[in-house]
């Protein structure tokens, strides 16, 4: 590709920020034009109550070299490697993660591990062919019993929707092939051979938070000559019925011009945003949505309260499905201070009443829960508290929703200089890995011209938990 041509990229989290760094690399002028006032979409680090936070868990992982590559290149030794404690929060008592077999025993009655045993056996012998749903393939793998226990509740408070309307793709990407006879198996014998680490064990973590490895990235395109606009939201697309883009228009009126468009907007969101666009194509993307996430930070007096990095919550008497603790990530991000933050996550759709609730209600009820969950002592005390929303953060997986996408997929294929990407540009529920894959890709299919088949990225069940750590060349 000739360095002359001008290339926009629509939001600056790691998809397209990854685009970005990597065109101009080669000398590309570009453009990177995001809705809010900093870089890392839902991968940002910010400053609170003294400390550095994430909008959530996001550790750094990949079975892909030249994501490794990439992230060595911006981070160098800047990162650390943090040994990773994830734990199931079910009836008062944790469940470590990966299953062990002492752990079970000690946790559920005899009564309860015969009727997951029996469930499981029951599904081996009357179990369904097809299977759809998330609630089918995960009891498929699991049984009934354990389906009801371990995946009912988080998913539906993650989703909004039943298991039996969430389409068994979600499963398939996030469990792998994973059963409760490989998970016994394993809880018994353990990795018996295996000499590395692998990223259940441990993974890479920069020591300024998540969000520096694209603060990094920003700093490296405007030292290149690209440009960051922050606080600009596209509101019209403008292409003509060559489906070619000529054009972009901010809310404020401001117009750009490039010749290469890449888009980690919202899918549906950048279709509504076309001047010119199929109607059937318009309304058949109108059954595409997402789900929102409402983050509350807790800064609690104590820096001795539990010991993971997150928790998966599934208990159904609160409505906040997982909760990170910062104490236990990196002590640079901590800032010499004898306090922890805690980020409980709530799920809702724009319609749901949660979605509207004041910050003063959304802490209030944080701290309810916490104690609820008696994760806090009673004699602790809350700090501060803050409050963060992120519209539109998870594409929605309902049962068939690929009928909706492909056709959507098909129709966008057809632009010339039009290349949608990332977790919400490609409606996909991607990883900071996958997304930073599909920016290198498509920086490498611009610059040569190539098909990099970037709508395959994250559609098959190799999702990477067991994958080893390569630490070669990247001691820090």
């Amino acid at each position: 590709m000739s360095s002359n041509k001008k290339v926009i990229v629509i939001g600056a989290g790691p998809a397209g920020l990854t685009a970005a760094y990597e065109l101009a690399k080669k000398g590309t002028k570009v453009t990177v034009i995001e809705s809010t006032g900093s870089v890392g979409g839902m991968a940002k680090s910010f400053e609170l109550f003294g400390q550095i936070v994430d909008c959530g868990p996001h550790r750094f992982f990949s079975s892909d070299k030249i994501v490794n590559d990439l992230f060595h290149e911006v981070v160098q030794d800047d990162y650390t490697l943090v040994n990773r404690l994830t734990r199931i929060y079910y009836k008062n008592k944790f469940f470590d993660y990966p299953l062990k077999l002492g752990n079970v025993l000690k946790n559920l009655s005899p009564l309860e591990i015969i009727q997951i045993l029996w469930s499981y056996a029951v599904q081996r012998v009357f179990g369904k062919k097809n299977l759809d749903t998330f609630e089918d393939w995960v009891t498929d793998k699991f049984g009934k019993k354990l389906f009801q226990m371990f995946f009912k509740t988080y998913s539906e408070k993650l989703w909004g929707i039943t298991c039996d309307r969430i389409d068994s793709d979600w499963a398939a990407q996030r469990i792998k092939k994973l059963s409760l006879y490989e998970a016994v198996k394993a809880a018994i014998f353990g990795n018996k051979g295996n000499k590395h680490k692998t990223l259940v064990d441990q993974f890479a973590y920069p020591k300024h938070g998540t969000g520096e490895v694209y603060e990094k990235m920003a700093t490296a395109i405007l030292k290149m000559g690209g440009e960051i606009l922050f606080n600009k939201r596209i509101a019209e697309i403008e292409v003509d019925s060559d489906k070619v883009v000529h054009s972009l228009t901010d809310s404020e009126g401001v117009k750009y011009v490039a010749d290469i468009v890449i888009s980690t907007m919202p899918l549906t969101l950048l279709l509504q945003g076309m001047t010119v666009i199929d109607n059937k194509i318009l309304d058949i993307s109108k059954k595409l949505y997402f789900r929102n996430t409402t983050l509350v930070y807790l800064e609690i007096d104590s820096d001795q309260l539990f010991p993971d990095n997150w928790i998966y919550v599934h208990s159904p008497e609160v409505k906040h499905g997982r909760i990170t603790n910062f104490r236990n990530w990196c002590p640079s991000i901590n800032k010499d201070k004898n306090t922890t933050i805690l980020c409980l996550e709530f799920w809702s759709f724009d319609h749901e009443e949660l979605w509207s609730y004041s910050d003063e209600k959304l802490m209030e009820m944080a701290e309810k829960e916490i104690r609820t969950l008696k994760l806090v002592e009673s004699t602790s005390r809350v700090l501060n508290s803050a409050v963060v929303r992120i519209p539109k953060c998870y594409p929605v997986y309902e049962t068939g929703y690929m009928d909706h996408l492909q056709p959507v997929v098909d129709y966008l294929k057809e632009f010339k200089n039009l290349y949608p990407i990332g977790r919400y540009g490609s409606f996909k529920y991607n990883n900071q890995d996958h997304s930073i894959l599909m920016g290198i890709l498509i920086a490498k299919q611009i610059e040569t011209g190539k098909d990099q088949n970037l709508w395959a990225i994250n559609t098959d069940s190799d999702y990477q938990e067991e994958t080893e750590i390569n630490l070669t060349g990247y001691q820090a």
